[in-house]
């Protein structure tokens, strides 16, 4: 990552994506699991948080290291987070 801003910017893009997403599934699928659906949300609001929390705690000599575990995190969550929203 180039810089720790654009970092922190997709990883507000991702999850804010993520969540339009599921708010035009509710929109279109009202009599769906809307629980299924508001959890969904509430679990990437809670991955958008503690990734940012993480960025902010970066400290030391090795953040260069540090970031790339985030971003490699984030990219997992990512692929969990989609997965259960196309499970939807």
């Amino acid at each position: 990552m180039p810089s720790i801003r654009l970092l922190k910017k997709e990883i507000n893009n991702d999850i804010g994506d993520l969540i339009e997403e599921i708010y035009l599934w509710e929109l279109s699928n009202p009599k769906g699991d809307l629980v299924k659906s508001e959890k969904l949300i509430d679990e990437a609001i809670n991955a958008f948080d503690d990734l940012i929390v993480k960025i902010n705690s970066v400290k030391g000599n090795n953040k260069k290291e540090q970031f790339k575990t985030i971003e490699k995190e984030r990219q997992k969550i990512m692929s969990l987070l989609l997965k259960k929203s196309a499970a939807l």
